[in-house]
């Protein structure tokens, strides 16, 4: 295997010739390998991993997904800099794991200010796994709360379409409120344009319904969930559209590609598949926020749980979401010792 560029990303190719093959799906193949499904499941989850910074997160995931009786696998999605360790965790604990190239556009906008974002773009490789019928991609600092294998059913535009029809993927929105300030964000990113501003005045409903993406300026997704029926039509025109100066502009790489390429085209669910931890602070969204109907709570931003617990284990966070986490976590950590899995520190 050998490096090169394909559509202005760097990635690596597979140096053999196989005419009878489409060329979008050759495309495929090249990012991500030959094609072989990890698990016999053809629908998965997965989280794409780089580092061991995360991987305490991800393996807190993977058991909380088992722990609400999901009954599909998550597959760690990870990228050569994953090193030995965090290999040898993995298979400490029988996570399945697969291979994927780290996708960067050879252009693109300079994210010194926020260095998470050059990771992202990997976050677009699901779109490329066509092995799989269903794929779900979520964020390692997520937590599941409550069983939500519905998602794998979820109805989406066949693969065949290209990313022509009106349900190209499924994401919940972004919230553009801004709280913390942050000056390197766009500054129409306010209250006034966010899609769960507009649902304040209707909670019940947003309980189980995704704001209209229509009822903001913005109609922006959030990267941290993803529901794809894996197409290497749609996962073409994503690498095309990476190779055009457009992303120079991206300020939040996947999540601002996909809002962009498929804008108004993608199934917007609601908050409670990606909760993320900053709309249930009071000034923020709390009016729509409901504990209880939580299934996956997203822990954006740093710091992560993980990053404060005291000797004993325990959150030493003022975030009072936190001990949710370090709760399952230690379980997990239990569990784990009764089935003597090596204590390794994640």
């Amino acid at each position: 295997m050998a490096s090169t560029q394909v559509a202005g990303c760097r990635i690596s190719y597979l140096s053999y010739f196989a005419p009878d093959k489409d060329p979008a799906v050759l495309t495929v193949m090249a990012t991500n390998g030959n094609g072989k499904r990890v698990t016999e499941s053809k629908k998965v989850w997965t989280t794409l991993i780089t580092n061991t910074k995360y991987l305490s997160g991800l393996l807190t995931l993977d058991y909380s997904l088992k722990k609400q009786n999901s009954k599909y696998p998550l597959v760690a999605l990870y990228t050569d800099s994953f090193p030995p360790e965090g290999h040898a965790a993995l298979e400490r604990r029988g996570i399945p794991k697969q291979h994927v190239e780290y996708l960067l556009p050879t252009k693109g906008k300079d994210y010194s200010a926020d260095p998470r974002f050059y990771d992202c773009w990997s976050k677009l490789t699901p779109f490329s796994l066509v092995e799989y019928d269903r794929v779900v991609q979520l964020d390692s600092d997520m937590l599941c709360l409550r069983n939500m294998d519905e998602l794998m059913d979820l109805e989406l535009d066949a693969p065949e379409l290209n990313g022509n029809g009106e349900r190209v993927f499924a994401a919940g929105h972004a919230c553009v409120c801004n709280p913390l300030n942050k000056p390197h964000y766009p500054s129409d990113w306010i209250p006034k344009h966010c899609a769960f501003t507009s649902q304040h005045s209707t909670p019940d409903i947003a309980q189980h319904t995704g704001a209209d993406p229509a009822v903001g300026p913005l109609g922006f997704m959030n990267g941290g969930l993803q529901v794809v029926n894996p197409s290497a039509g749609i996962y073409n025109r994503i690498l095309e559209y990476m190779s055009s100066d457009a992303v120079i502009n991206m300020d939040f790489a996947d999540q601002s590609l996909l809002s962009d390429l498929f804008r108004g085209r993608w199934v917007p669910l609601p908050y409670v598949y990606n909760a993320l931890k900053t709309l249930r602070w009071d000034y923020v969204h709390s009016p729509i926020w409901r504990d209880e109907e939580v299934k996956n709570i997203h822990y954006i931003l740093s710091p992560k749980p993980w990053d404060e617990l005291d000797a004993e284990g325990n959150s030493a966070s003022k975030d009072p979401t936190f001990p949710w986490w370090v709760d399952v976590n230690k379980e997990r950590l239990k569990h784990e010792k009764g089935k003597v899995v090596e204590v390794d520190g994640f």
